[in-house]
């Protein structure tokens, strides 16, 4: 299923749910950086992930996700390396990657950090040559008795079977066994909208049981996960349509509509994560171009919920990580932020005045009408005594013109801004592609 069909099932989960359980505390503050082993060092393996800490712990990042770690199947393999969502075992580790007392030494270094550490688990499907094909009736299989893809287009794997109960047991069993032997701290549950509901409930429930407080995070947006399995799922709907305003120049407008709408649909606390950018996509640096590729990411690090970086977005790196290249290798070029330092500044100075404000981490979010809503978004954040503006142009043409708020005590604390320029509001002047951040203490 795509993720355009997953963001039409959840429009129509308009029902009311049940409050979610109550995010780890320290989540709504979190900044969530995820890592291609492969690609993240040249070494391409465990230890280049944890060579990397130091400069991670520095830009401010709290949770390291790293994508699957464990062996890749070889059986219909797409590209020379294959896909590492096409696992062969789940208790085990890939071993390009390394060995399991590099992850335990991962993790220990992380946490010495005060990071978190969270593992890719594929639950939906397996690699063809996977160790569980020993037990067939954990698959799918068609009418003439043949085990099957999920989807066609995904013939590198193959789908498991959630009608089982013993296969439900396999894999609650598998999750316990990450977090007890090696202290993770959650899971990103890849095609989570994919497995049923109930085993998420289900698995959670277990591994609370060992380590309560672990992250959960949902690839869906489907309010239904969010009940009582996740804490956190992908603000797919407003990805694509920031996409949308960018490629085929949608109003940004639509950007505080999807918004409401997401609202409408989840219990109140639900948080998203808000991405301008993962390994599925083309880089933001390249669908957005530079200019875009920032604004992109002062108005996901400055909304409600839980930011994410993909590696290479701190440097304007614009090496792909989705099919095909998912399959190579293809490090990410860090040398290229020599050319571009205005990204390494920008996210740097952006993840510090988050950090530094929860009022920009769970404050209240008020849109505020603007005189060209068609380029222009404008809200504030409120929380903790403390109140920011935010604006952000969404097209390639200078702004001059007015935003609906009063204008007393703001000042700019634009990232980057070396000489903020003096605060004229509610009369608003903003670059092409720019972007402004003012605060005000009430």
């Amino acid at each position: 299923m795509t993720k355009a069909s997953w963001a039409l099932l959840a429009a129509l989960s308009l029902p009311a749910f049940a409050a979610p359980p109550a995010p780890p505390g320290w989540l709504p503050g979190a900044v969530i950086y995820e890592v291609f082993p492969r690609d993240f060092s040249p070494a391409g393996d465990l230890n280049g992930v944890t060579a990397g800490l130091d400069r991670l712990h520095r830009l401010g990042v709290d949770v390291v996700w790293l994508m699957p770690i464990h062996p890749i199947g070889q059986v219909k393999r797409k590209g020379p390396l294959g896909s590492p969502y096409s696992v062969r075992d789940y208790y085990a580790i890939n071993p390009d990657y390394g060995t399991k007392d590099d992850l335990k030494r991962l993790v220990a270094e992380a946490h010495r950090r005060r990071m978190r550490v969270i593992i890719d688990i594929v639950a939906n499907h397996t690699a063809w040559d996977s160790v569980m094909m020993q037990t067939p009736e954990f698959y799918k299989h068609n009418a003439a008795g043949q085990i099957i893809s999920p989807v066609p287009d995904w013939d590198d794997v193959a789908g498991l079977d959630y009608s089982n109960p013993k296969l439900r047991a396999y894999m609650i069993d598998m999750l316990r066994y990450w977090i007890r032997d090696f202290d993770l701290d959650g899971f990103r549950c890849d095609a989570a909208g994919m497995v049923p509901v109930s085993f998420w409930e289900s698995a959670r429930a277990e591994v609370d049981k060992l380590k309560p407080g672990v992250l959960w995070l949902a690839e869906a947006h489907e309010p239904p996960l969010m009940a009582k399995a996740f804490d956190l799922d992908y603000a797919w709907p407003l990805h694509s349509t920031l996409a949308a305003i960018f490629s085929k120049g949608e109003p940004a407008r639509d950007l505080r509509a999807v918004w409401e709408q997401e609202r409408a649909q989840y219990p109140k606390g639900a948080l998203h994560m808000r991405i301008s950018d993962d390994h599925d996509e083309e880089r933001a640096i390249v669908r957005f171009g530079k200019g875009g590729a920032l604004a992109a990411s002062a108005f996901m690090f400055t909304l409600d919920g839980v930011p994410l970086l993909y590696e290479g977005m701190e440097a304007g790196d614009t090496t792909e990580s989705g099919g095909p290249p998912l399959f190579e290798k293809l490090p990410v070029f860090w040398k290229i932020a020599e050319r571009r330092p205005e990204f390494p500044r920008f996210y740097a100075g952006m993840i510090a005045l988050r950090a530094a404000h929860p009022a920009l981490q769970q404050g209240g979010t008020e849109w505020l009408r603007n005189s060209d809503d068609a380029r222009i978004v404008t809200y504030l954040r409120k929380g903790g005594g403390e109140e920011f503006l935010v604006a952000v142009n969404f097209s390639n043409q200078p702004f001059l013109g007015l935003v609906d708020t009063a204008a007393a005590g703001l000042a700019e604390v634009t990232p980057g801004v070396e000489t903020p320029r003096p605060s004229a509001l509610p009369s608003l002047a903003l670059d092409a592609w720019g972007f402004r951040i003012f605060r005000r203490i009430r």
